[in-house]
């Protein structure tokens, strides 16, 4: 049983309740209260401990969708486009179609292979709330302009900064790790090929997978912050590059690390 006597607005701080570090983990708590308590969380060994422990559940679970999935059954797979076969010519609207026509049913897919074909479509982790922002977001006719040393790679017209605002020197970010974890927003710069050519310009290593990503305001600029683990407990680099970035132009607006030294 967790102590409910130690959660929001009440008394944090060893012995820590594990529903406090658990809303921290995940980003709930607000911007102001999750300042406060990381500094706290950073100092307590335990309270690390309990963090690390989430962080390597959360690793665990997002790891599940690149799991191999067996194959359906070619006996059920076959006995389900026999119904769907047999449904179609059911149908009034389909009764006298030619038989190439019913022939074009499409068949029972392997559930690994659609896997698969939807990883290589959007990418590791994208969600389908990522999806959709994607879908209405290209509804929206946004301007472009071709740079010369863009590499062909379309840069959008100059947008209101978007995302949570932070300091010009990052201040501010660490409260916003929680609630980034595990998201993949390119916000402005909408692909993630315009991310790994910022990340390339920068020098850093586009093969690297980020933890999180997230649309920012960084001193009234417009940014996308990229979160990397360190290979230390609880600690985080994050990167924020500016609209503008491209290849030649890494745009970094802060790059900094975060958690304990």
């Amino acid at each position: 049983m967790t102590d409910e006597s130690r959660g929001i607005g009440g008394t944090v701080g060893p012995p820590w309740s594990v529903d406090v570090l658990a809303d921290l983990h995940a980003g709930v708590l607000d911007e102001r209260e999750a300042a406060e308590l990381w500094p706290l969380v950073n100092a307590d060994p335990e309270a690390l401990a309990i963090i690390e422990a989430l962080e390597a559940t959360t690793a665990d679970l997002a790891e599940l969708a690149n799991e191999p999935v067996a194959p359906m059954p070619a006996e059920y797979a076959a006995r389900i486009d026999a119904a769907l076969a047999a449904e179609m010519r059911a149908t009034p609207a389909f009764q006298g179609a030619s038989e190439r026509q019913q022939e074009q049913v499409a068949p029972v897919v392997d559930l690994a292979a659609a896997r698969r074909r939807r990883n290589k479509r959007i990418g590791w982790g994208a969600g389908i709330a990522t999806v959709a922002a994607a879908a209405i977001a290209a509804v929206a006719i946004v301007p472009t302009t071709r740079e010369p040393d863009s590499g062909g790679i379309a840069q959008p017209a100059p947008s209101a900064p978007s995302g949570p605002s932070v300091g010009g020197d990052g201040g501010g970010a660490e409260a916003l790790v929680g609630k980034a974890i595990g998201v993949r927003d390119f916000g402005s710069l909408k692909t993630e090929e315009r991310l790994d050519a910022c990340i390339a310009a920068a020098g850093m290593d586009a093969d690297v997978r980020p933890e999180g990503i997230r649309p920012v305001n960084v001193a009234g600029k417009d940014g996308v912050m990229v979160i990397y683990t360190t290979g230390k407990l609880a600690q985080f680099r994050i990167v924020a590059f500016g609209a503008d970035c491209g290849p030649g132009n890494p745009s970094v607006l802060f790059d900094k690390i975060i958690g304990p030294k």
